[in-house]
């Protein structure tokens, strides 16, 4: 009978399907879904921005503005705001 139980016992410690091996593999699972959620909210918003470049034209407008800095042929004007370098004290 111990001897059984000290097999059961080094089984549950050490063999396949062990305490150890549970905690890890449980460890490893909540890693995944972290990178899975992390990367389902991504795919969400490529998602979303895809639709908007289908849907309109706002999308692509604002886009050229902000990366390419293009402006509207009519009835917009174009600023730049040139800052002078501050003279170094002689």
């Amino acid at each position: 009978m111990i001897a059984l139980l000290v097999i059961l016992q080094v089984k549950l410690w050490f063999g396949d399907g062990s305490i150890a091996e549970v905690r890890q593999l449980n460890k490893s699972v909540s890693i995944q879904q972290q990178k899975n959620k992390m990367a389902q909210d991504r795919n969400q918003a490529l998602e979303a921005e895809v639709k908007d470049l289908k849907k309109g034209l706002d999308a692509i407008e604002e886009r050229a503005r902000s990366e390419l800095g293009m402006i509207k042929k009519t009835r917009e004007t174009f600023y730049q705001i040139v800052e002078r370098k501050s003279q170094s004290s002689k």
